[in-house]
């Protein structure tokens, strides 16, 4: 129960802005400011217990405690290595960022395209931080996470050997932002290790709080370049790399390009050259060196033959691993090209263009919302489902066709942590309908297996993320995120980016009840029904909680088409506590009747949805079922449900169904009667709050 007051306290906060990059949360609770004070009234310099400067934040296998790389390690202070140290030295800068002994290329040319944008870097790298004034040995930066920001404390000691950085260092060697970015990002992610190998478009969602795509270079590329000049001009990352076997990992071509090897692309510009247009990309290798050696590299012959003025504007003869190349040799030479482009609050240019956003968190439940892929076509239909609404297609359209451009990303959160403890990330991935004539109703496994999807990503991907990009007719559509194999645990971000306004929300999110009262008098009973009473009555003519559990028990022991394993004494309390109505604490003959009839009813449900004929009902037949008996839920309320009342199975048998029911009544009829204007909310105070709770 403390994890569901944990969610809805969560959402209640982001309501409130917390999670924006201006509002972002203490990573570990711990905060910047307050630890600080905390030091230098000491006197002391900062250590994070959090992350402490030992084997185990450095890894777990290849850089684990009994690991040959990791002997001969010592944690030193910046003060400890140089003279002098500075946080940033004339402002941050791409070569500031100098690969060390650690595979996250991917993260290093990420930073170095961070470093193009200033707004973005000063989003990440908080002012006022330094190792003069007010040191305390902490610094803190901030990191986008799973759909939202965190503010990251860190101390300053760091990973050396040989009183040299053991990771990323600056070619100066006395600037220490980026090796302390990087020890952040590492914390986050539980260890340095974790951090090895990885795709740019990872980095670039996390200092930006964008949504990336992948272009493979091998296919139709002839609007690529237009697109990556558009995307610069829109403040968009971008990334790229050869792709190789594991063998030829950071193997040199004859051309000095390295395979498996994340670079940053960092401009695109066309050129006079011989009365004509060249086009050419800049590339960076984080390594601070290594450059391309083909047409167009530092000093190579091509640019004698461009103009001084024209070759003024464009850096090409530093040895600080950028280059030009032509756009031809990139797209031969490289295989994939990976682009983030941006939410609209990093963007404060109001000249800039910007994408329209929507994001939404959500759970796969094993038992309830963990349906897997279409292949699974009795469970697909109870993955979360979201609505999107487009009205007007794109001004201008790029391809030249008309229609409304949407980019659909699906984040798992905890990628990197699961690693650590040897489990397999999901597959995941989404699949998109046409919505037909519905409004606001969890699609059905019926309607969802008469219809073919019209999109959906082109494969189930253990990634991080999946994403792609699509043109579709204005309408309405359903995105249906879940994992390949059915009953897999999980958690994710569903984004959507849209060139125009669009409507987006989780489908089924109206929550009611339409269960009718019963209405009877003593003269409406039967009979035999009144005889059955005083049997099980006794002497004062009404029915204890525990001559309640003993009738039960006996009269659906009786049945083979239902399984069950008794009634318990808390279900036999809230029957009494919804139909008691004189506070007696028991139920007279008409009350015991109403719950007769309510129990034949939930009977008729529990039977009809039972589809398999199994006597008990799988939390894909509960949704159904509890809509037959009045309750329209949505898939968290179905989550708590099957948490609660679900064996280890994940099925309910008969007396757990009666028991939720009654629950889910009483809890109704609670609310409605707090909810005296009908505004969908109500305000209890602490001793309200606890007889409710307890009743």
């Amino acid at each position: 129960m403390s994890n569901i007051a944990k969610v809805l306290s969560k959402r209640q906060d982001r309501g409130e802005g917390l999670g924006t990059n201006e509002k972002a949360i203490p990573f570990n609770k711990q905060d910047y400011q307050t630890l600080k004070q905390e030091c230098l009234a000491k006197k002391t310099l900062f250590c994070d217990p959090t992350f402490p400067a030992e084997s185990a934040s450095l890894g777990y296998n290849e850089l684990g405690p009994q690991s040959s790389q990791t002997r001969g390690v010592q944690w030193k202070r910046p003060k400890e290595l140089c003279s002098n140290p500075q946080f940033i030295v004339d402002g941050a800068t791409r070569t500031d960022i100098c690969q060390g002994a650690l595979g996250d290329c991917w993260l290093l040319a990420a930073i170095a395209s961070l470093t193009l944008e200033k707004e973005f870097l000063e989003r990440v790298v908080p002012h006022g931080q330094s190792f003069k004034e007010n040191y305390a040995g902490i610094f803190h930066f901030q990191l986008w996470q799973c759909g939202e920001w965190v503010d990251v404390v860190i101390d300053d000691r760091l990973p050396t050997r040989n009183g040299r950085l053991l990771f990323v260092q600056s070619a100066e060697g006395s600037e220490f932002w980026s090796a302390l970015l990087e020890k952040a990002y590492a914390k986050v992610n539980g260890s340095y290790e974790a951090l090895t190998g990885g795709l740019a478009n990872e980095g670039f969602e996390d200092f930006t709080g964008g949504i990336a795509e992948s272009y493979d270079l091998s296919k139709d590329s002839s609007h690529l370049f237009k697109l990556m000049q558009k995307a610069l001009t829109l403040r968009s990352l971008m990334g790229c790399a050869i792709s190789t076997s594991s063998q030829e990992i950071e193997a040199k071509t004859s051309l000095k390009l390295v395979k498996g090897h994340a670079y940053s692309v960092t401009g695109a510009k066309e050129v006079h050259s011989h009365g004509r247009l060249v086009q050419l990309v800049r590339l960076r290798n984080p390594w601070g060196q290594v450059e391309w050696t083909g047409p167009w590299s530092d000093n190579s012959k091509e640019w004698n033959s461009v103009q001084p003025e024209e070759k003024a504007k464009l850096v090409h003869s530093a040895e600080d691993g950028e280059f030009w190349m032509a756009y031809s040799d990139f797209i031969q030479n490289f295989s994939w090209l990976e682009i983030c482009n941006q939410t609209p609050d990093a963007l404060s240019s109001d000249t800039v263009s910007r994408w329209k956003f929507s994001q939404f968190e959500g759970d796969w439940r094993v038992g309830s919302t963990a349906g897997g892929c279409l292949n699974n076509p009795v469970s697909f239909c109870s993955n979360p489902q979201y609505v999107i609404k487009m009205e007007e297609e794109d001004d201008d359209p790029y391809d030249g066709k008309d229609g409304c451009t949407i980019l659909v990303g699906l984040m798992q959160k905890d990628f990197r942590k699961v690693n650590r403890f040897g489990q397999n990330p999901n597959a995941i991935g989404f699949t998109i309908y046409k919505l037909r004539g519905r409004n606001n109703i969890h699609l059905s496994r019926d309607v969802l297996l008469r219809q073919r999807p019209i999109a959906g990503c082109k494969g189930f991907t253990s990634m991080r993320e999946v994403s792609e990009r699509f043109k579709l007719p204005t309408g309405e559509y359903v995105i249906i995120p879940s994992t390949f194999e059915p009953n897999r645990n999980g958690s994710f971000v569903l984004r959507v980016f849209t060139e125009k306004e669009a409507v987006a929300r989780p489908m089924n999110t109206e929550v009611c009840a339409d269960v009718k009262k019963e209405y009877i008098s003593e003269s409406d009973v039967d009979p035999e029904f009144k005889q059955f009473f005083s049997q099980i009555a006794g002497n004062d003519s009404e029915v204890s909680v525990f001559e309640l559990k003993q009738v039960l028990d006996i009269v659906i022991s009786k049945r083979t088409d239902v399984k069950t394993d008794g009634f318990s004494m808390e279900t036999c309390r809230l029957i009494i506590s919804l139909l008691d109505k004189d506070g007696s604490g028991k139920l007279g003959l008409m009350e015991f009747q109403i719950l007769w009839i309510k129990i034949q009813k939930y009977l008729e449900a529990f039977k009809k949805h039972d589809t398999d004929n199994s006597g008990t009902m799988s939390s894909y037949e509960m949704r159904d079922a509890m809509k037959e008996a009045g309750f329209q839920l949505n898939n968290e309320v179905l989550q708590v449900i099957i948490s609660r009342y679900a064996n280890q199975q994940c099925t309910v048998d008969f007396d757990s169904f009666v028991g939720c029911l009654i629950h889910l009544e009483m809890l109704f009829q609670m609310f409605k009667r707090f909810d005296k204007k009908d505004t969908g909310k109500i305000e209890l105070d602490i001793l309200q709050w606890l007889c409710l709770a307890l009743s």
